[in-house]
């Protein structure tokens, strides 16, 4: 157990050096350079030192623990979800998994050797290590997916009421797409991000409908997807677009004056236990306290 420790502890130490050299020493790609000096809001691939180095740690790692591919193609799906759109997205995040799985249960029983614990200790708290090290990644993603979803919800109904101004002005969908794009760069950077990437996409080729369903695929929105349904069917079927986005427009506005009544109401109710755990005691304790104290005289006497 002493030598495992001791490899362990060397291992993650040699990790810790080499992802310092390959943060600050190591040159960056021609690639890399170019796509820092573009605009911010046309980069595509998330280019900070950590998920670098994640992707150069990912290599080995992936290789001796692989994954299938529809796993990968699962776990590709919630990154592009919660923004990530790097075609090595993926591996990266498993690098960062399986070195938690193994820094976490050696930083744990090199503290427990450190503290003089049993063995059996060892072996319990190795085991929370290693399950904390698997699922804090995951939930880390998935509280980023959905606080993601949540910004792009909200920016909906903006954009839905500048693609009726757009559309009814004489734009057709493809402009309209991109001049609501581009008024939604600072007040909803998610939405204007995702409305870019659909507009690049028509650029380079696809077709609108494929363009509108994969938007619906990288945000995973039910609102999205009806809005992208909505869509297909009239520039399918001729209809007015301008109609049918306003008529969108105002049951979105109704569903998100819902949604904020409803959390208005639910707020009311998540009072009541912060009230009663630390209000209502202090005010039984000022309120009573004075009596409590000359009661107390009383009796001594």
């Amino acid at each position: 157990m002493l030598v495992l420790i001791v490899a362990l502890t060397f291992t993650c130490l040699v990790l810790a050096v080499m992802g310092v050299y390959w943060i600050f020493a190591r040159p960056a790609a021609v690639v890399t350079s170019r796509l820092e000096s573009m605009d911010p809001s046309l980069e595509l691939i998330e280019n900070n030192p950590l998920t670098m180095m994640a992707k150069r740690v990912a290599e080995p790692l992936n290789r001796m623990v692989p994954i299938s591919a529809t796993d990968a193609l699962k776990l590709q799906k919630q990154l592009l979800q919660a923004g990530y759109r790097s075609i090595d997205a993926a591996m990266a995040f498993r690098a960062i998994q399986l070195t938690l799985v193994v820094a976490f249960p050696s930083l744990v029983t090199t503290i427990c050797f450190i503290l003089g614990r049993p063995l059996n200790n060892f072996f319990v708290w190795g085991l929370i290590g290693a399950a904390v090290g698997f699922y804090l990644p995951r939930y880390v993603l998935r509280k980023k997916t959905k606080s993601r979803q949540q910004r792009i919800t909200w920016g909906l109904a903006d954009a839905m009421d500048l693609m009726v101004v757009a559309v009814e002005s004489g734009l057709g969908l493809n402009a309209a797409l991109n001049r609501v794009g581009e008024e939604l760069k600072n007040v909803h950077p998610d939405m204007h991000h995702e409305l870019e990437l659909l507009n690049l996409e028509i650029r380079v080729g696809r077709s609108r409908e494929e363009a509108l369903r994969n938007l619906a695929e990288r945000t995973g929105i039910d609102d999205i997807r009806s809005f992208v349904a909505l869509l297909i069917q009239a520039d399918r079927f001729g209809s007015s677009i301008g109609k049918a986005v306003r008529i969108f427009a105002e049951s979105l506005r109704t569903k998100r004056r819902q949604r904020a009544e409803q959390a208005s109401q639910k707020a009311a109710l998540k009072l009541i236990f912060p009230l009663t755990a630390f209000l209502f005691p202090v005010i039984i304790l000022v309120i009573l306290g004075p009596a409590i104290l000359n009661l107390i005289d009383l009796f001594s006497k």
